[in-house]
């Protein structure tokens, strides 16, 4: 199939700079999808505690409240995939905002467990699809040498959402004085940056690959002239083109690939192990029960709400560290030295819960390492986990397959999220952060014995050289 570059409506030509300064708005409007994800599971960190009381939580109620968001996450990234690949990227996000924004009212405005473990559902739905959709149209929208530091941008903006959640708490109940319902302010503010996404998504252009996926060469073509330089749009639409028709002439696109092509199937076995290395940590444990974990360890109630936002502003800080990593160093290497740094916490965390008594010097040590663990977790191990999930998969399928290893990182995080408590409760706090510390030797061990390097490919090289080394 021919390309013809010079038919369809025209695009004034660009300079670079008016190139990235589009590519810097496409992003900050794209990324107000990650800030909802990290504000969306932040929150339950200060509001639960608060919950508990008003909705009488049981340790297990408590866990189905935390964790019926990831369950709901796992339906929606697949769901919110295949609508991705089928409908497009655009056209899915303007979906997510607005089940964003239904289910931060719904919590909002919950009467009892029931109805909030259906809002908190429906949000999951909601965190689920846009951790497929918006990484993934990042990476389709960005050039190779500046797709690690786009891609990752969303992971800033998660762990900015995490540290805005987990500053609105502290203030919240600081203002509100621990008075009933004051969980219900903190949920609240989570609808104003849907209805930003909403309204910011309508002026941004759909995927250039995602459109010559489904044959729009020149519907594609006028989306890379707003991105790129014209010279270089109208070669990269060529390389794009050719692996669209590859592709197509292939099949590829579902669940029938997984069955019958072996190197799809090979790969699909690596993203969902990136995905299961990026969960078995427990960072989720800290990011869903920090301001509990801040409390057992000797903290007042309060003073763990506050203290709880320096996990916020370190994940923030670190995040920006990643960003700058990604364009410097090959990104195996940066997932497992996150993880040898995860680890080194974890265990050091349950010693001092094991020896150290309640107090001053427990408290201030247990935050100081979940502090160190964050730095490591956001700063190399999630950043590098959404990019890899982005670029590995072939086009036609990109946000399917995806969308498949979210699954698997959110049943994962789902499962986790629902023992916690229970784990705690049965074996303690520091016989639990050892099982974390086992489970990251093994991701270690399967990151270096499985996991490709993807850094300074663009994706239609890397898809060729998966498709030759899983053959």
């Amino acid at each position: 199939m021919d390309v013809k570059l010079g038919t369809g409506p025209r695009t004034d030509h660009a300079s670079p700079a008016t190139v990235s300064r589009r590519l810097r708005l496409i992003t900050v409007v794209a990324t107000f999808g990650g800030l909802l994800f990290g504000y969306d599971t932040g929150v339950i960190n200060g509001a639960l505690p608060y919950m508990t009381d008003d909705l009488g939580l049981t340790p297990f109620t408590e866990g189905m409240v935390t964790s019926s968001l990831l369950l709901g996450a796992a339906l929606g990234a697949v769901v919110g995939g295949r609508l991705s690949d089928a409908r497009g990227r655009r056209r899915s996000i303007l979906t997510l905002a607005v089940l964003f924004f239904v289910g931060a009212l719904a919590a909002t405005l919950a009467p009892n467990t029931e109805v909030m473990v259906v809002a908190r559902f429906v949000l999951g739905l909601a965190v689920g699809g846009a951790s497929v959709t918006v990484p993934v149209y990042l990476a389709e929208i960005s050039p190779a040498e500046r797709r690690g530091a786009l891609v990752t941008r969303n992971e800033l903006m998660i762990v900015t959402g995490q540290l805005t959640a987990f500053t609105c708490n502290a203030v919240i109940a600081r203002v509100g004085d621990e008075s009933g319902g004051v969980w219900r302010w903190m949920l609240v503010v989570a609808t104003l940056p849907a209805v930003a996404l909403w309204f910011g998504v309508l002026v941004m252009p759909e995927s250039p690959r995602w459109l010559a996926s489904k044959s729009r060469f020149n519907e594609a073509l006028d989306v890379l002239k707003q991105v790129r330089t014209r010279q270089r749009a109208e070669a990269e639409l060529k390389e794009v083109a050719a692996l669209a028709v590859k592709d197509a002439e292939q099949q590829l696109g579902g669940w029938a690939d997984i069955k019958a092509t072996p190197w799809i199937r090979r790969l699909m076995f690596v993203g969902f192990g990136i995905a299961i290395v990026q969960q078995v940590t427990g960072v989720n444990t800290i990011m869903y029960y920090g301001t509990q974990i801040l409390t057992d360890a000797g903290f007042t109630s309060d003073s763990a709400l506050t203290a709880n936002i320096a996990n916020g502003v370190i994940s923030v800080l670190a995040t920006f560290a990643g960003i700058w990593l990604l364009g410097r160093v090959p990104r195996r290497p940066m997932l497992m030295t996150g993880q040898l740094g995860t680890i080194a916490a974890l265990v050091l965390i349950g010693v001092f819960s094991l020896i150290l008594p309640t107090g001053d010097a427990r408290a201030y040590l247990v935050l100081a390492m979940t502090v160190t663990f964050l730095a490591f977790q956001q700063g190399a191990i999630s950043p590098v986990t959404w990019l890899m999930l982005s670029e590995i998969f072939p086009m036609r399928m990109r946000a399917f397959g995806m969308g498949m290893a979210a699954v698997v990182l959110w049943l994962t995080n789902f499962a986790i999220g629902l023992a916690f408590p229970s784990l705690v409760d049965g074996v303690g706090v520091s016989n639990t952060f050892f099982l974390f510390a086992v489970l990251g030797v093994l991701a270690i061990a399967f990151v270096k014995l499985c996991v490709p390097e993807t850094k300074g490919r663009s994706l239609e090289t890397l898809e060729a050289e998966l498709r030759t080394r899983f053959s």
